[in-house]
């Protein structure tokens, strides 16, 4: 079955229905053979054997129809009110600064679920529909990144300007997920620093490319992924991906002046970061740095104690947003409009791209309708990420961090996360800690009952 032209749908709409569907439900990974040598005749060990492939084509299949057929929808917003979207606000009483809001959002790369790649290792899914988002989510926090990286703060895709618009009315209300652009014609002359612009952002996308020669693409991520026993197929929680990510950058030579550091404990060590981008040499210049926090903030539900602090990161320009979503549906949050989150969302099923073509087609890794999630539906689980271009913009953003910690009595007694001087082997040191990390911190009231869970690479500290 054919999914819905992406040039002529946008999205499915949020039906009661699907209200009740759970979303991004795991689904079941290729059956291996057992060690014993079970499985179908002369199937190598590791292999998937027929029906395996058969259950990865047939899930795919599904998934595909599940996420690729689209009806189109509005997003809603105040004209009284300022959109916030990463250290730059928009009120849209004029219709320049709607233009502009609209340049700025469709200027964002926007990675999704895709299909028809080459088959991912140790399986034979060719599609990450249905388990895939949070990976997205990370690929896009990771971009927004490398766009600041490599290409000036104020940076706008110049032909973004001449895709269709995205639509927005007056009242303040929530929307369904947004579908991809559609093209049209290119009416604008480059001059020589928009070809050199342009030529970064296709290199961008490239790295992100569904190939297993892309450094930051799907297969890449996967790879890494096993290291801490998952695989294609698996649901990967935003912490983990935090650490993926910082193993992709690591160990790809194509961004030799970009570090990635994780935060332990919910805690920025600033010794540890200033030992992250200035080695092996202390006195050159410093390295750019990607700060990924992962946090927890709230017991089953978002803890409204937290909102505050969430909306005085989402102003600073120094963030790149905050990996996180609704509980098994990962959203990419990069702004705020009053009580709602501003998100790009990977689930929306499209054909994969071959960007190894001079000219591959740029329109389905730009997102022009914008979308809004109340709040109180966001999982507490979730990744904050922030880009320092050098030491100053690290310290100011250190100051940054402090003063949202202490603007107000809530946020000052339960902080999302810290930051502190010197590096958190000399803080366990002398607590006299076994491992690394810091003495939990406060928790807030909870506002309801939390199964115990045996720890795991995926927990985080409660706050």
């Amino acid at each position: 079955m054919n999914s819905v032209s992406p040039a002529a749908a946008q999205y499915r709409s949020g039906s009661p229905e699907d209200a009740r569907r759970p979303e991004g439900r795991r689904p079941r990974g290729p059956r291996m053979p057992e060690p014993n040598g079970l499985g179908s005749p002369g199937a190598a060990p590791g292999e998937p054997d027929e029906v395996d492939r058969f259950k990865a084509k047939f899930l795919t299949a599904w998934n595909n129809v599940k996420y690729g057929w689209a009806v189109k929808s509005r997003t809603s917003f105040s004209k009284i009110s300022s959109v916030h979207v990463c250290g730059r606000h928009y009120c849209f009483e004029g219709e320049g600064d709607i233009q502009r809001f609209q340049r700025d959002f469709v200027s964002r790369l926007w990675l999704t679920y895709r299909r028809d790649f080459p088959p991912l290792a140790g399986g034979c899914l060719t599609s990450d529909c249905g388990w895939g988002c949070m990976l997205r989510s990370g690929q896009m926090m990771l971009a927004q990144g490398l766009l600041l990286h490599f290409l000036p703060r104020d940076w706008t895709w110049a032909e973004g300007s001449v895709l269709a618009p995205a639509e927005l009315s007056a009242s303040a209300s929530r929307g369904q997920p947004p579908g991809p652009p559609r093209r049209l014609p290119s009416c604008w002359a480059q001059g020589a620093p928009e070809l050199e612009q342009e030529r970064w952002h296709r290199q961008i996308v490239s790295w992100f490319a569904d190939h297993p020669r892309a450094p930051f693409g799907l297969h890449r991520l996967v790879e890494l992924g096993q290291s801490s026993g998952k695989k294609a197929g698996d649901w990967y929680g935003p912490s983990l991906v935090a650490h993926i990510l910082r193993k992709a950058v690591e160990s790809c030579h194509e961004v030799p002046r970009l570090a990635v550091y994780v935060s332990q404990d919910c805690t920025v060590y600033k010794a540890d970061v200033a030992h992250l981008v200035a080695r092996p040499d202390p006195t050159t210049e410093w390295k750019s740095v990607i700060i990924l926090v992962p946090v927890r903030l709230g017991g089953e539900t978002l803890n409204p104690v937290y909102v505050p602090c969430v909306k005085e990161l989402l102003r600073s320009e120094l963030c790149l947003g905050i990996m996180g979503g609704k509980p098994r549906h990962s959203l990419y949050f990069i702004g705020y409009q009053d009580d709602f989150l501003l998100y790009l969302d990977p689930h929306y099923c499209q054909p994969t791209v071959d960007v190894s073509q001079a000219d591959f087609p740029l329109e389905s890794f730009h997102c022009t309708s914008p979308r809004k999630m109340a709040f109180s539906k966001m999982d507490p689980s979730c990744t904050v990420g922030f880009y320092a271009r050098d030491r100053k913009e690290f310290e100011r953003l250190c100051s940054e961090l402090t003063r949202v910690r202490s603007s107000s009595p809530a946020s000052e007694r339960y902080p999302m996360f810290t930051v502190a001087e010197g590096h958190a082997q000399d803080l366990a040191q002398d607590l006299g800690l076994d491992d690394l990390g810091a003495p939990p911190a406060p928790r807030p009231p909870r506002l309801g009952p939390l199964r115990a869970k045996r720890p795991s690479a995926e927990d985080f500290v409660f706050l």
